[in-house]
């Protein structure tokens, strides 16, 4: 077969190409596409991309899948997303399977039927590709401000790693986050945070300075205040936790009492996720030393904060992870809130799920997080009238000022001559 000219391959592309958009079926377009390549010499995939982007033909070209989640459902996915403090896709999906309908009927989305019904059956990944627009990418580092070392009783005390049974509900880790802005001199604020393993129920209690008796209470009154019997706490060394006081008090009530290795952040792993999420992220580096202050912290944490993460923010756990060449795959489970896990593991009683249960019916997400926003506003009012600033920047990470001239200027050092 003689080879054809430039020329004669349009010529005749142009032919084929016609015959091509009018096939019926698949197979008279595969005998066609084969027909060509047999007598022009050229690549199957190098034909059909001919064929598509010949001038004159996009007009044939197929359209596009057709989009189930029209703009009518963007705009109440956002506002939800909005509502729940923007969690990802997997995380927001089982929430819009369970909270659409309360919303519409506490008043907070206006939707039809049909848009209900596609929140509720939209997928993870379409919720992450419908909002992408919308979110806003922003880190910051954990403060790092050291505790110091415990006493001798730390001997006592053994060390656990990250080897906990998270099938068990009842095991707890327990941190302190301390709120001293660019100075860690004088008394200032910390939050005792507090997590429960199995289920990721989270509390807090804001206190005053780091003094024993002060973490001692707060961590008292937050056993207290949790609907599952305690079986195990694990902090870390510092003094305000490693300590006779609450030592006693753990073998008093048999619970198990652990503390992490030194310097070793990942021993507590779950708090520290906590922490950030639950505490830093939420109010920020700046320092807090006031009772005003202390007050809007504690009304935040139990009255609103606490509640909404632990009934409206659902969790994932990991299932497995594997190691495949350079990188490492986990898999998690279907995303639920803590009151869903801690209602579905069988081990708390029934009359504290009655009163989980009633508790959720009673609480309204939206306006959860409206008093949240409400709140920490009235917070950073405070913090700017009691330094008398004009503005406040509670998410930038606050470092101690440097010394950029001496009071006295020293005299030149030399030899005399």
């Amino acid at each position: 077969m003689e080879k054809m000219s430039m020329g004669a391959r349009n010529e005749y592309l142009k032919v084929v190409r016609e015959r091509y958009f009018k096939a019926k079926n698949k197979a008279e377009k595969s005998r066609i596409l084969d027909e060509y390549c047999q007598n022009t010499g050229q690549n199957r995939k190098y034909a059909i991309t001919r064929i598509w982007s010949e001038e004159g033909s996009r007009s044939m070209r197929r359209k596009g899948r057709r989009s189930n989640y029209d703009g009518e459902v963007t705009p109440v996915l956002a506002h939800i997303w909005e509502v729940f403090d923007y969690p990802c896709g997997q995380r927001l999906k089982p929430i819009l399977e369970t909270e659409v309908e309360r919303l519409r009927h506490l008043g907070e989305i206006d939707c039809s039927d049909e848009v209900a019904r596609k929140l509720r059956e939209i997928s993870a990944a379409t919720i992450d590709r419908k909002l992408r627009h919308q979110k806003e990418v922003s880190g910051y580092r954990q403060l790092k401000k050291g505790s110091r070392p415990g006493s001798a009783l730390k001997q006592k005390i053994a060390i656990r790693l990250t080897e906990w049974d998270t099938s068990e509900v009842g095991n707890v880790e327990v941190d302190l986050v301390v709120h001293c802005g660019s100075s860690a001199g004088g008394e200032f604020l910390n939050t005792v945070s507090l997590t429960e393993i199995y289920s990721g129920w989270w509390d807090g209690l804001a206190v005053m300075g780091k003094s024993q008796d002060a973490t001692f209470r707060a961590v008292k009154e937050m056993r207290g205040n949790s609907p599952f019997e305690w079986k195990s706490m694990d902090s870390d060394n510092g003094s305000e936790f490693i300590n006779d006081v609450l030592y006693k008090y753990c073998c008093r009530e048999d619970i198990e009492f652990t503390r992490s290795r030194p310097g070793k952040k990942n021993d507590n792993a779950y708090i520290e996720e906590k922490n950030w999420t639950h505490v830093r992220k939420v109010v920020g580096y700046l320092r807090y030393d006031t009772a005003a202050e202390h007050q809007i912290l504690n009304d935040l944490y139990q009255e609103d904060l606490a509640p909404f993460k632990n009934f409206f923010q659902p969790v994932m756990k990991l299932v497995s992870k594997e190691r495949v060449g350079g990188k490492v795959r986990r898999k998690y489970d279907k995303p639920k809130t803590p009151f869903q896990r801690l209602m579905e593991s069988g081990q708390i009683s029934e009359e504290k799920k009655v009163q989980l249960e009633a508790t959720y019916l009673s609480l309204n997400p939206a306006e959860l997080k409206r008093k949240i926003d409400a709140r920490l506003d009235r917070l950073y009012q405070t913090y700017q009238a009691k330094n008398k600033s004009s503005e406040v920047h509670p998410h930038k990470r606050q470092y101690p000022p440097t010394v950029r001239s001496f009071m006295i200027q020293p005299s030149p050092a030399g030899l005399g001559v």
